[in-house]
């Protein structure tokens, strides 16, 4: 502005020395006339006022004629009414109820080992047997004791029937036929402790005992460890604010950090109890391993969904403020017909929160541009203009 002062005052006193009636500054300082040079000084004074206040005025009416020159620059995001689904994350570790460890029943010398770790087997296979010190014999022996009983009794029965002979030959006979024939299913049954068979399909984890170890019942004798991985589960405790949003049959989305992968699930079970001492009820979620990769005790990030919406309107979480009462608040901008808007602030209730995405209860009605970028910047009822729309996803 002052390069402006200089060259109007310029152009005056080139102006006014110019019609011969009034001197120049040079010819004034030439002279050394100090009373006419401070006369000019003077008038020079007067002029430059007078300058600055047209240029004020200039600025005025520049300022007036493009009046978004000075607003806050802002971009909206359109909010819209679509599907939401919350989910509850929580942790847990990978279980199965069948991943057990298999004891022999009887004592004796490991005499053969039939598997081997990481072999497949079914129910009722057999593992491995254990010397059964003659037993086989001894029931071989009852078996045939067990056949002549049963061939006496039924002579003496059919003599019996016929009327001949003594009811107490015929009695005799019968209860030495059934004593012979228990004797042969315990027997039986003994020997059976002799072989070790899979309880349940699985997947041999561990072969604990090797062939020609002498074992026997109890504590410590373990001979293998069998894992079924095709009927695993997650059970995780939820708190109880949230019984009322997770059911049976809920979808759940299983993350496992170690394996990078992903799969999706549901709730099969819930807890009928809340722990007192964390206030939380357990939810068992089936593990799908078709794979094969997933493992007993694998860490694993599970996520539960406990609420849905099918026309909820949900804004991104940044762009709410709140005020010295607590209450949430956001800008919502109401276009005129050039770039800008003039935004007002609304109350707005929040609910679940998804992400940097928050569901809005009320405040905030579809359809609404809301101030995304520069919402702190701005006041209530003020003037704005908008960069660019964004449309919310």
């Amino acid at each position: 502005m002052k390069n402006a002062i200089y060259i109007l005052i310029a152009a005056v006193a080139l102006s006014s020395c110019g019609d011969g009636k009034v001197a120049s500054v040079e010819e004034l300082i030439a002279e050394r006339n100090l009373e006419a040079i401070r006369v000019k000084k003077s008038e020079l004074s007067e002029q430059q006022r007078t300058i600055e206040l047209e240029l004020k005025k200039l600025d005025s009416a520049i300022s007036t004629f493009k009046g978004n020159e000075k607003l806050p620059l802002v971009t909206v995001v359109t909010a819209k009414a679509a599907n939401f689904v919350h989910f509850l994350e929580l942790q847990g570790d990978v279980q199965t109820k069948q991943n057990v460890l298999i004891y022999p029943e009887m004592a004796g010398t490991l005499q053969r080992v039939l598997v081997k770790e990481g072999q497949r087997v079914q129910k009722g296979q057999l593992l491995a047997t254990i010397d059964d010190g003659g037993m086989s014999s001894q029931v071989s022996q009852l078996k045939t004791q067990a056949a002549l009983a049963k061939t006496t009794y039924e002579r003496q029965k059919s003599l019996w029937d016929q009327k001949i002979g003594s009811e107490i030959q015929f009695l005799q006979a019968k209860s030495n036929y059934e004593a012979t024939e228990n004797a042969v299913k315990q027997a039986q049954s003994q020997l059976g402790k002799s072989t070790i068979r899979a309880p349940f399909s699985g997947i041999i984890d561990d072969v604990i005992k090797d062939q020609g170890t002498v074992v026997s019942p109890g504590p410590g004798a373990e001979v293998f460890r069998i894992v079924n991985l095709s009927d695993m589960y997650i059970e995780v405790d939820v708190p109880e604010s949230y019984l009322g949003g997770i059911q049976k049959g809920k979808k759940a989305i299983v993350y496992f950090p170690v394996l990078g992968d992903t799969i999706t699930s549901e709730v099969r079970q819930t807890g009928n109890f809340i722990n007192p001492s964390n206030r939380a009820f357990t939810v068992e979620i089936a593990v799908p391993n078709k794979k094969g990769n997933i493992k007993p005790n694998l860490t694993a990030k599970v996520s539960i969904n406990d609420y849905s919406s099918e026309s909820a309107i949900t804004i991104p979480q940044s762009i709410i403020s709140e005020n010295a009462d607590g209450e949430q608040y956001v800008y919502v901008a109401t276009a005129n017909d050039d770039n800008t808007a003039v935004v007002n602030r609304k109350i707005v209730t929040t609910g679940k929160t998804q992400g940097s995405m928050v569901e809005v209860l009320s405040g905030v009605s579809d359809g609404d541009q809301l101030v995304k970028e520069g919402a702190r910047s701005v006041k209530d009822d003020q003037t704005v203009e908008i960069l660019k729309s964004q449309t919310d996803e």
